[in-house]
């Protein structure tokens, strides 16, 4: 995937405008006594200098000096940078190569691949001491090169409040510090703010591109966008040379996008290319690059000739070779014309490890800003001969980095590094082969260059590497170990790995190859540890030569000592049980003489008297006549699975048998409530009034519950009514709520009030077995005086229909039954009124799962309400169609209607 154009075609957004920033003040009037010193500017977004919005607060400004640091967002396509990490393959030969987070190509150099174990190196011995101390300085120069870097960004920022205020530099620093506290930003932002406002140039405005594509939370990380891009440029123009000049912008603001390596190309008058500055490429790579004749198709040469930028998704997709291609094949690639004032003056190219994804405006400008520092610098430090450091590599050394890349095992070339006396101090990293994994995460072109010893500080201790490394250099004489341990310092932490070494001489560079642990061993110690935790055995029987081959598995197993013989197939039933027999001849025909897999179970009789319930699986094995010769198979050690698969048996047996009672009761339990309670009887006729009542039993057997209703008239003529609703389901509420409705059929020929039955019922359900709750409404109909004495237990109370309009009775005092001994229950009158209905009913009538016990009732409300003056039989039955119920509960429904 590339993607040309010109800057304005890829552009976003307008850049924001810029605040206007006042002229200096005028000088005072002459005139005797000394001139007023100038005033300073208000601290707010109307001060001289100060970038338009930085008065007030803005959320999310990051901590000082935090210049390469942040990352970029990573909406909308854009770039998402890596953590922090070093810049590669571009430090000068006495630049540390320490630890870095992230990186493509990651592993390691002295304990390669994935270390096996921590091994016992203490961190306060004298070699864990040393490679804390190189990590320490290592961290303490990156954090000294950020804060220098971002004291030149606030000075800068200082020298312009200077020039615009008219100030002192002590002022000026006052007034930067106060501003950025009251724009809640870092001094080093809000000096980056100050010089973009100040410069109006390519990087503000891709600063300003930043800003405007971010909202909220995101304007922080493109904050920090803008500091790493001004602290590129101050590094760029603080360093000696073009290639210090690359380096800085890989490390301040190409790194965090995910790029791994840049190159600077200046354009010749010819046409040709020359090679001013590379990070991230090896120095043998960037050597065989430093010159492209006229003419020659490459990546840079295509930007250079169409003037415009190339934003390639995959070098594979566009065959043209550049620099780097056999490091990243598949890898990204952007060629940008560095040029000013519409001259071009080279190109500069960028390489990610990966596929590159299309970016966002942005992005795109900040690599043209980038491109046109790299300009100012080809002006600066044009193309010299010399530009590109020619690494010193002999001719026998660079047959041996050839030798290296055709390893199938990791290497590394190393060559003396002496020091000013002449005396061997450490071995440079010449080069390593594609092989290579570091494991503290650094790319190759990282720990290429650097010296041993700091880059691995712990071979000089634990397994004496270096002082192998020495000893061969010194004499030629070439050193094999097989299993030496060797360790690496991983954030402090050190990790070791067992691999066979080899160390040789060849002229002046020595060549060091190691070997993780054998595959096959490790596989076959594997498979140990599965055969072990699986408790399978493994076993091959020749039966030409009569020669049986157990693991040790097997000998466990059976229970015999590793030096006893196998036992043959011939002789399995010998060692089972005898019952099992006639399976284990079933087994051996089918194997030795039908030819065909087979397994089997049976029961192990161990000598030990132990009996083991054990699965066999074998097949033969034919040779090229089709004549049996080999047996092979294992055994497995299912007594567990088998004892579990018995109690899983035996408890779906017990489930079986409690589903068939449970069905049993609650067949029973519907039984006794149809035949006390019928769904449907005939209203009963009482002097001047109507008593109907509906019963919906439970949808399934296993819900049916305690729900009873009654209707009687008394021997003193009045009509007991009354509903109720026994806690739980099954036949123990049914039997429940017969003994609670025949006690209150009995109870009530005493002639007591509602209030005085529901306190002996309520004795009555404290007193039964199983600690019986329920509630109910207990009501007396007086037909001459048209009265209706009433009370509840925790039950909702009745609702009376009158002129079309439903309402509830009065929520009067009263307990549940059966909960305390003693409770008292208010009781309540009401004088009922010809075509009057009263309606008694149970909470299966309007309980919803997902609505308040107020909200049913109104709906129960407003139903009974709308219905059309009907039967009583009819108003029933519209009553529990138009139930929003949805519990499954059984329901109980008394209708009492007034003549």
């Amino acid at each position: 995937m590339t993607t040309t154009g010109s800057p304005d075609e890829q552009h976003g957004p307008e850049p924001r405008p810029a605040p206007a920033v006042p002229a200096p003040p005028p000088p005072a009037a002459p005139g005797p006594g000394p001139a007023a010193p100038p005033s300073p500017a208000p601290a707010g977004p109307e001060g001289a200098g100060v970038p338009a919005g930085t008065g007030t607060p803005r959320a999310g400004a990051g901590p000082e000096g935090a210049v390469a640091s942040a990352p970029e967002s990573g909406a909308d396509g854009a770039l998402v940078p890596v953590p922090d990490a070093p810049a590669a393959g571009t430090a000068p030969p006495s630049a540390p190569a320490g630890p870095a987070t992230g990186g493509g190509d990651a592993g390691s150099a002295v304990a390669p691949g994935p270390p096996r174990e921590p091994v016992g190196v203490a961190a306060t011995s004298p070699v864990g001491r040393l490679a804390a101390t190189v990590e320490r300085l290592r961290r303490e120069v990156r954090a000294a090169h950020a804060e220098a870097e971002g004291r030149a960004l606030v000075e800068l920022a200082k020298g312009i409040l200077v020039e615009r205020l008219g100030c002192g530099p002590a002022q000026a620093a006052r007034q930067l510090a106060e501003l950025a506290e009251q724009a809640r930003m870092s001094p080093l932002e809000f000096a980056v703010e100050v010089i973009n406002q100040a410069a109006r140039d390519r990087v503000a405005e891709a600063t300003d591109a930043f800003l405007a594509a971010a909202t909220g939370a995101r304007a922080a990380q493109q904050e920090q966008a803008a500091v790493r891009l001004r602290a590129a440029e101050s590094a760029a123009l603080a360093a000696p040379d073009a290639q210090a000049v690359v380096g800085s912008l890989l490390e301040h603001a190409l790194r965090p996008l995910g790029a791994v390596a840049v190159a600077l190309w200046a354009a010749g008058p010819d046409g040709s290319l020359s090679l001013t500055g590379s990070a991230g490429f090896a120095p043998a790579e960037a050597s065989r690059w430093r010159y492209v004749p006229p003419d020659v198709a490459t990546v840079a040469r295509r930007a250079l000739t169409e003037r415009s930028g190339q934003w390639m998704g995959s070098l594979a997709e566009t065959g043209l070779p550049t620099i780097g291609r056999n490091a990243h094949p598949d890898g990204g690639r952007v060629a940008v014309p560095a040029g000013t004032g519409g001259r071009i003056h080279g190109v500069l190219e960028i390489a990610w490890p990966a596929p590159l994804e299309p970016q966002p405006p942005q992005v795109v400008r900040q690599v043209e800003a980038l491109a046109e520092l790299c300009a100012h610098t080809l002006e600066t430090y044009p193309a010299r001969p010399d530009a590109v450091p020619e690494p010193r590599i002999m001719p026998d050394t660079a047959e041996l980095m050839d030798l290296a890349d055709g390893l199938h095992d990791p290497a590394l070339v190393l060559e003396p590094y002496l020091d000013d006396s002449g005396r061997l101090a450490d071995f440079r990293i010449q080069h390593v082969n594609n092989r290579f994994l570091d494991p503290a995460g650094r790319p190759r072109a990282v720990v290429s260059g650097a010296l041993l010893l700091e880059a691995y500080p712990m071979t000089a201790g634990g397994s004496e590497l270096f002082q192998r490394i020495e000893r061969v250099y010194a004499t030629g004489e070439p050193f094999r170990a097989r299993r030496m341990r060797l360790t690496a310092l991983v954030d402090q932490v050190p990790l070791s790995a067992v691999a066979d070494i080899s160390i040789s001489r060849h002229g002046n560079s020595v060549l060091l190859i190691w070997r993780i642990e054998d595959e096959t061993a490790r596989l076959a110690s594997l498979l140990q540890h599965a055969q072990r935790l699986g408790r399978v055995g493994g076993f091959e029987e020749n039966l030409l030569t009569g020669d049986i081959t157990w693991n040790g598995q097997m000998f466990d197993l059976y229970g015999r000592p590793p030096t006893s013989p196998p036992v043959p197939l011939e002789e399995l039933s010998a060692h089972a049980h005898p019952d099992d027999a006639v399976t284990i001849g079933r087994f051996l025909r089918t194997v030795l003489h039908q030819r065909r897999p087979a397994s089997a179970a049976f029961r192990l009789q161990r000598p030990d008297g132990v009996t083991r319930h054990i699965r066999v699986v074998a097949e033969p094995v034919l040779d090229t006549d089709g004549r049996l010769f080999v047996v092979r198979g294992a055994c497995q050690d299912i007594s567990a699975q088998h004892w579990t698969e018995v109690a899983l048996a035996a408890t779906r047996d017990q489930l079986a048998h409690t589903e068939q009672q449970a069905a049993e009761r609650n067949r029973l339990a519907l039984q006794l409530q149809h035949a006390i309670m019928p769904p449907t009887q005939a209203p009963l006729q009482v002097s001047g009034m109507e008593v109907a009542v509906r019963y919906r039993p439970a949808e399934t057997e296993n819900l049916v519950g305690g729900d009873w209703y009654d209707a009687v008239v008394l021997p003193s003529r009045r009509v007991l009514l009354c509903v109720g609703d026994v806690a739980g389901h099954g036949i123990e509420a049914a039997t429940s709520m017969v003994v609670l409705r025949n006690a209150l059929r009995g109870l009530a020929v005493t002639g007591a009030g509602p209030g005085q039955l529901l306190s002996w019922l309520n004795l009555v359900a404290h007193h039964l077995n199983g600690a019986v709750t329920a509630t109910a409404v207990c009501a007396l109909y007086d037909p001459e005086e048209r009265t209706l004495r009433w009370a509840r237990a925790g039950h909702l109370p009745p609702v009376l229909v009158r002129g079309g309009e439903a309402a509830p009775l009065p929520l009067l005092k009263g307990m549940l039954l059966g909960a305390v001994p003693d409770a008292p229950f208010e009781e309540g009158e009401v004088r009922l009124a010809p075509e009057d209905t009263l309606l008694m009913y149970t909470d299966g009538l309007v309980e919803r799962r997902d609505s308040s016990v107020e909200e049913s009732l109104t709906h129960l409300l407003s139903t009974a309400s709308r219905a059309a003056p009907a039967a009583l039989d009819q108003q029933l039955d519209r009553l529990l169609t138009y139930s929003r119920s949805d519990t499954d509960d059984d329901t109980c429904l008394v209708g009492i209607r007034v003549g």
